[in-house]
C-alpha cells in the first residue's frame, strides 16, 4: 500500500486494524503524531539494487540476523573500500578496536562486518569488548593514565571533549569523508559534532534521540477506555482514553493502570529505569525532565551557560525526580532495580508496560528481535511535553501560548568510530584504521544497521525513504510512525542538545549514584538534587570552570 492511499484511509476514519489484518489500532498513532504521518519528508529516489539486496538479509519477520548475515552484509558493502584500498594492502597490520558489547550488539556486529574487510585487506583486528556500565570507567582510566591501548574506539560525541580535546585522536583524511558521504548526515549530527577545533575526527555510525514508544492495543482497548471514563481521579487533561501527550498525562495513566488487566494480563503504564548504568542511565531522567527544564527561549538546560551553575536542583529537575518516585509504586514489582536494558529488551519488547522512552533501537527491535512480542502493537511519537516549562531566568513556571512545551532529548548524539592518534606515525596502519572505520560508517551498510538490531538508529537523510523499509518487510503504518518520531526529534526547534564538554560522564555517573539513593527513599527529591548539584560544582572546579563555560557555550552554539 502506498503512503498516500494509507493517509487517505486514515483521514477517512479507518483504523490500522481495518487496514492491516491483525494489527493494533492506528487511532493512537494518528492522535500522537501531531502534524500527521504525512508530514515526514522522504527522498523520492528509488532504492538501489545493493540496498534492496542487503535489506533482504534476512528480511523482516524471518528471524533475528546471525553472524553469517553480518558477514554477508559486510561483504556486499565492500565496494567502497575496494575503490580506495588494494587487495592485501594492509597485510601484516594488526589493529585493536575497543567498543561496546551490549545485548550482543555493537562489537558483535562489527566483527561480522569487518571479517570480509580483513580477508580483502590482509589486516587483523583484535577486540576489546566492554559492557555498558564498564565503558566510561575503562575509557577514563586509559585517558587518565595515558595508556591508550586501542587504535580504534567506538565512542559517543559527549566524550569528544575528553578524547579529541586532549589530542588523542587522528584527524579524518579527505578520502574517508568522501567514502562515507558525510553530507548525508542529518543536520544535528554535522559539525561541530564530530569535530574539535575545526578538525573532523568522527565517522558517525548512529544518531541518538529518545523517542516515545507505546502500546497501540492498550490505548485503543475499549474496556480500559470505559474504566478511564468512569474514573474520578486526576486525568491531567486526557479526557478520552488515548496516548498521553504530556508527562502529566503519563503520570495519570501510569497510576490509573496499577492493578488493571487487559485480556487477562496485568497491564502497566510507564517503565522507569532507576538503576545506575555507568552514567548512561542519567539520560532517562533527562527525558522525563527535558519538557520541564528546556525553555524555548533558552538553549541551556543542564547548567547556566554563563557560570556553569548546575540546574539539576531547580524546580524542573526536582519535579522530574519526584515523578519517578511517585510513579515507581505503580510500575512492575522491583522496578527500582531495572536498568535501561531491562526496561527495553526484557520488559517492553516482552510485553510488559505500555510506555517507554528509549533510543530508536526499541522500534527496530520491536519488528526484528526474536524476543519481541509487540511488533504489531507499537506506536511512536516524540517525547511527551509538559503543560508548563520552568524559566530559569525568571524563576517562574511559564505556560506557553502555543500549548504544551516539547523538548526531545537528543541523548548521547549517537555512537561514532574514532581512530586514535597513536597510529599517525605509521602511514600503513593509519590508512588501515581509517579504512576499517569508513567501512563501518558506509552509507549502505548503515541502512541495514538502522533496520535491524545493531545498537544504532536512523541518522542519515537517506534512511528516511519509507519504500525501502517496506520492501524489507516493515509495514508502512509502523515504519512511517517510527521514522516520523525520529525525524521530528532530530529536527525539533526546542530539542535538548547534550553538551560536548570534558568530564560529562563524570557528571552523569555522580548523579546516578545519588539518584539511586533518592529513588530508594533515602533522600527527598530536593535533597538528592542538591547533593548532585554540589557534586557537579566540585567537578567543574576540578576540571576548570572558565574553560568549561567556554566549551559549554560553544556546544550550545552560543
Amino acid at each position: 500500500m502506498r503512503t498516500g492511499l494509507y493517509e487517505k484511509l486514515v483521514r477517512a476514519g479507518a483504523t490500522r486494524r481495518d487496514i492491516l489484518k491483525g494489527a493494533a489500532s492506528m487511532a493512537a498513532i494518528a492522535a500522537a503524531s501531531g502534524a500527521g504521518l504525512g508530514a515526514l519528508t522522504r527522498p523520492a529516489s528509488a532504492a538501489s539494487e545493493l540496498r534492496t539486496k542487503i535489506l533482504q538479509i534476512p528480511g523482516v519477520g524471518k528471524g533475528q540476523p546471525t553472524d553469517a548475515d553480518f558477514q554477508k552484509v559486510g561483504e556486499l558493502c565492500l565496494e567502497a573500500t575496494k575503490a580506495n584500498v588494494k587487495e592485501g594492502e594492509f597485510a601484516g597490520v594488526e589493529l585493536s578496536f575497543m567498543g561496546l558489547n551490549n545485548q550482543n550488539l555493537h562489537n558483535v556486529l562489527f566483527r561480522g562486518f569487518l571479517k570480509p574487510w580483513e580477508a580483502y585487506t590482509g589486516a587483523k583486528i583484535n577486540w576489546i569488548d566492554l559492557a555498558q556500565a564498564d565503558y566510561n570507567p575503562r575509557l577514563q582510566q586509559a585517558i587518565a593514565t595515558n595508556t591508550i591501548d586501542f587504535d580504534i574506539v567506538e565512542m559517543g560525541a559527549p566524550f569528544e571533549g575528553d578524547v579529541c580535546g586532549k589530542g588523542l585522536t587522528s584527524e579524518m583524511p579527505d578520502w574517508v569523508r568522501k567514502q562515507i558521504d558525510m553530507d548525508d548526515l542529518v543536520a544535528y549530527l554535522k559539525p561541530p559534532v564530530g569535530t574539535w577545533n575545526g578538525k573532523q575526527y568522527r565517522v558517525t555510525v548512529d544518531g541518538d534521540a529518545h523517542n516515545f514508544n507505546y502500546r497501540t492495543d492498550v490505548f485503543s482497548d475499549s474496556d480500559l477506555a470505559a474504566a478511564w471514563k468512569a474514573d474520578s481521579g486526576d486525568k491531567s487533561g486526557l479526557t478520552e482514553w488515548g496516548v498521553p501527550k504530556t508527562w502529566q498525562q503519563v503520570q495519570a495513566v501510569t497510576k490509573f493502570l496499577k492493578g488493571k488487566q487487559m485480556k487477562g494480563q496485568d497491564v502497566y503504564g510507564y517503565l522507569d529505569a532507576p538503576k545506575a548504568w555507568g552514567g548512561f542511565g542519567f539520560y532517562f531522567l533527562g527525558s522525563r525532565a527535558s519538557a520541564y527544564a528546556k525553555h524555548p527561549d533558552d538553549k541551556a538546560w543542564l547548567f547556566d551557560a554563563d557560570t556553569m551553575k548546575p540546574r539539576i536542583n531547580n524546580p524542573a529537575w526536582v519535579r522530574a525526580i519526584q515523578d519517578v518516585i511517585d510513579a515507581l509504586p505503580s510500575e512492575p514489582q522491583d522496578q527500582i532495580n531495572a536498568d535501561p536494558n531491562q526496561t527495553c529488551f526484557s520488559q517492553f519488547l516482552g510485553g510488559t508496560g505500555s510506555m517507554l522512552a528509549w533510543w530508536g533501537d526499541a522500534g527496530s527491535n520491536a519488528k526484528t528481535n526474536d524476543s519481541s512480542v509487540v511488533g504489531d502493537v507499537t506506536g511512536f511519537s516524540i517525547l511527551p511535553g509538559s503543560d508548563d516549562v520552568y524559566n530559569s531566568k525568571t524563576g517562574a513556571w511559564d505556560k506557553l501560548a502555543s500549548g504544551p512545551n516539547y523538548a526531545p532529548n537528543c541523548a548521547y548524539i549517537g555512537w561514532g568510530v574514532y581512530v586514535m592518534a597513536r597510529v599517525d606515525s605509521d602511514e600503513k596502519k593509519k590508512k588501515a584504521a581509517w579504512s576499517a572505520a569508513a567501512h563501518l560508517g558506509g552509507k549502505d551498510l548503515s541502512l541495514w544497521c538502522a533496520a535491524y538490531p545493531s545498537g544504532f538508529q536512523p541518522y542519515r537523510n537517506s534512511h528516511f525513504d519509507i519504500p525501502e523499509w517496506v520492501a524489507a518487510g516493515y509495514d508502512e503504518a509502523f515504519i512511517t510512525s517510527y521514522l516520523k518520531s525520529e525525524s521530528d526529534s532530530y529536527n525539533h526547534p526546542n530539542a535538548a542538545i547534550e553538551p560536548r564538554i570534558p568530564g560529562i560522564f563524570q557528571y552523569y555517573s555522580a548523579a546516578e549514584d545519588i539518584l539511586a539513593n533518592t529513588f530508594a527513599g533515602k533522600m527527598k527529591a530536593q535533597e538528592g538534587a542538591d547533593a548532585i548539584a554540589a557534586a557537579w560544582e566540585k567537578l567543574t572546579d576540578q576540571i576548570g570552570r572558565d574553560n568549561q563555560i567556554k566549551l559549554y557555550k560553544a556546544s550550545l552554539g552560543m
